[in-house]
């Protein structure tokens, strides 16, 4: 089983925002759900989402777009940071995220509590028990996202970027 992970941004550091519109956010779901049909034309059976706001709900759906379309051999795990971590969302996107776990085939809760670091041991789990890491940068080298693409080189995983900064 190959399996791919996502790391990417929260909203407020895509180009869009939360407004989910226009020709970057159009351009964004494309390329999205081109490199995960790619993917699975490559062999990759199972998809791992941090489930954070952004970038990583927007996986999640895609993969169970695709999950949909090419049947049950398409599985995604929802890596969660800790089990409060929707607690300062607003009530629509928590609706998503339960929707989203709903079709979930797993759900890994990584730590029992949060702490600071909770995010980032998350980071870890996917990239340790991924075969390829896909990352959705806007070129910022700070933040989550870079730890993940610094983390998933120091134990040499293949990353692929989608340059959010370029669309």
């Amino acid at each position: 089983m190959k399996t791919l992970c996502v790391t990417g941004h929260r909203p407020a550091k895509l180009p869009w925002k939360y407004k989910k519109e226009g020709p970057e956010y159009d351009e964004y779901c494309e390329s999205l759900g081109c490199y995960i049909d790619d993917c699975i034309r490559h062999g990759y059976t199972h998809f791992i989402s941090g489930m954070a706001l952004g970038v990583d709900m927007d996986f999640a759906e895609t993969v169970l777009d695709f999950k949909a379309q090419y049947g049950f051999h398409i599985s995604l795990e929802c890596a969660i940071p800790c089990p409060n971590q929707t607690l300062k969302w607003a009530l629509t996107e928590i609706t998503r995220y339960n929707k989203i776990l709903g079709k979930a085939n797993k759900i890994t809760v990584v730590n029992d509590h949060y702490f600071s670091a909770c995010m980032l041991v998350r980071n870890r789990y996917m990239v340790d028990h991924s075969d390829t890491v896909l990352a959705i940068w806007n070129g910022e080298k700070s933040g989550g996202t870079w730890q993940t693409i610094k983390y998933a080189r120091s134990k040499n995983k293949k990353i692929d970027i989608i340059h959010i900064d370029k669309i």
